[in-house]
């Protein structure tokens, strides 16, 4: 009787670790759909953004005679766009967004050496996207700016933004939204850290501006990480205990 006894608790606790292991792969898996959610919506956004800007382009050459270096960087920016739709439909994990904003980086690159063809003038400068919105396009300097609650650094920034930082004025941020707050989506946490990656990834110095207190991540990204293994190890127990409890419940003392 006490080895049946046993056999049948061996085989009670080993279900329970079993439910517990399924309940942590399914807690992970909405975990991950959730830190996915927002940063697709940001990364499709972006994608429209480019298509708006494709739009207004092919409205400003209507009836203009291209060349074929024209035609070229005009097709490159096309292949970008509907490259980065794909993409953009198939992400499954915040770290793919790099790719995504990899190609809109390049798409926008080719409209700028369009204009610049176009009006006659030298190709630009392969520069990193505008700091405060990538959207904006290719920044044409860096300026000194001190981010809520940081230091002061050099960033890229479009005309626009140069100019507002330059009289004190706010630039005009992409923002991004974290619980109830609407924050600059560099502070929206690791999971935006991969959209930035894929614009500035193939500018050294740029790497280390979002190090520190931008992408918000250091001690607390620990917290959530032993977090989510105290909640696996939680779901274990609580799966074993209601095993063994199911278990006794059918025997009388």
């Amino acid at each position: 009787m006490e080895l049946v006894l046993l056999v049948l608790v061996l085989v009670a606790a080993l279900g329970a670790v079993v439910v517990g292991s399924r309940a942590g792969q399914r807690r992970r898996a909405a975990q991950a759909e959730a830190e996915l959610a927002p940063v697709r919506r940001l990364v499709e956004e972006d994608v429209t953004a480019l298509g708006v800007e494709l739009q207004e382009l092919d409205t400003d050459l209507a009836g203009q005679p291209l060349g074929a270096g024209e035609n070229a960087d005009y097709q490159r920016a096309l292949d970008a766009y509907e490259a980065a739709k794909t993409a953009a439909d198939a992400l499954t994990a915040p770290d793919q967004v790099r790719h995504v904003t990899e190609i809109l980086d390049d798409g926008r690159y080719a409209m700028s050496c369009v204009r610049a063809r176009v009006a006659g003038q030298p190709l630009p400068t392969r520069r990193p996207p505008c700091f405060f919105d990538p959207r904006h396009g290719l920044s044409v300097t860096d300026v000194a700016y001190v981010p809520p609650g940081g230091v002061q650094r050099d960033v890229p920034a479009c005309a626009l933004d140069a100019e507002r930082v330059r009289v004190g004025a706010e630039p005009d941020v992409r923002k991004v939204m974290v619980g109830s707050q609407r924050v600059p989506y560099w502070q929206g946490g690791r999971a935006y850290e991969p959209y930035a990656q894929g614009y500035y990834g193939a500018f050294g110095p740029m790497q280390w501006m979002f190090m520190g207190m931008m992408f918000s991540g250091g001690l607390d990204g620990l917290g959530e990480g032993l977090g989510a293994v105290g909640e696996g190890v939680g779901d274990m127990l609580g799966g074993i205990g209601e095993g063994l409890g199911d278990m006794f419940d059918g025997f009388d003392f």
